[in-house]
């Protein structure tokens, strides 16, 4: 039988610069890490039935889009706060504030059945080019004819003694399609019924899922945080415009009864993370494809 996760890398004048993702002979997502973007993301991401989820800018121009933040680019992880560093609002053409890249030092893959593993390792680097965090990405895409979802297993090495500041912007996120907006009729619920930006931002819960029509489907996106994660649940930077992140870093800057966090990794010491993005029919069972997730 042919794999039904391949990946295919592809490289620009000789130097490698994406892996494209292929699930049941269909493109799903392409891993972006050449030298020119400021942290490695997944773009276009797509549903089963092949429709775009993901924002198309900055990566293209689609007449009608949304343009505004240039560093919200496809499904990325990032911080704006290592050692006063900022790793999430980092788009190459910034000049504020100090500025670091994420970069891919290592890049493996596997095809598979039923599921396929793309495996990075990622140095978070200051303005100068020195190691904050080592980061080791381990992103398993998974063959379904409703679903497609990506489990994460992250690992951050803390390359010299780091402290996580407080702040919202982070932290593991994915820029939405336009119609994933609550003007264009999306719905934003959590696990404990919420409903709508207003109440989901600055919540902690286990999961937040985006449902909206696109092109006449009606589709959702779902982020589940694992139960062994540190600090689970973690809150939320879900915003009503397109913006969908989970922040297990900042703490007074989404409740301000919270006291300020200073989140102190000495060096050589390791943090786990554990997320899974699901994007799914909206009549999916999101509770219980969360229970599915929280067992593993």
């Amino acid at each position: 039988m042919p794999a039904q996760v391949r990946f295919t890398p592809e490289k620009n004048e000789g130097t490698p610069v994406q892996v494209s993702v292929e699930i049941d002979g269909k493109p799903f997502a392409v891993f972006h890490y050449g030298a020119d973007v400021g942290k490695p993301y997944l773009a276009p991401l797509r549903s089963a039935s092949g429709k775009i989820v993901t924002r198309r800018y900055p990566m293209e121009s689609v007449p009608g889009e949304s343009r505004d933040h240039l560093h919200h680019t496809g499904l990325w992880f990032s911080y704006d706060d290592v050692n006063g560093v900022k790793l999430w609002e980092n788009h190459p053409s910034y000049s504020k504030g100090r500025i670091g890249r994420e970069v891919v030092r290592d890049i493996a893959f596997k095809d598979s059945d039923r599921s396929g593993k793309l495996k990075a390792a990622i140095e978070w680097r200051d303005p100068e080019g020195k190691s904050l965090l080592v980061e080791s990405r381990e992103m398993e895409f998974y063959s379904d004819a409703r679903l497609r979802t990506i489990d994460f297993q992250i690992t951050l090495t803390a390359a010299e003694d780091v402290t996580f500041g407080d702040t919202k912007e982070g932290a593991f996120a994915i820029r939405l399609a336009d119609n994933f907006t609550e003007k264009r009729g999306c719905k934003i619920v959590n696990e404990d019924g919420l409903a709508g930006m207003a109440k989901v931002w600055g919540k902690r819960s286990n999961w937040v899922d985006y449902t909206t029509d696109l092109d006449g489907e009606k589709l959702g996106v779902a982020i589940f945080d694992h139960p062994s994660n540190p600090r689970h649940p973690t809150y939320w930077h879900a915003r009503d415009y397109g913006l969908f992140a989970l922040n297990p870093f900042g703490r007074h800057a989404f409740d301000e009864s919270q006291e300020e966090s200073h989140w102190k990794l000495p060096k050589g010491d390791q943090l786990m993370f554990r997320w899974r993005v699901t994007i799914h029919p909206a009549d999916a069972d999101v509770a219980a494809l969360y229970r599915e997730f929280a067992g593993k």
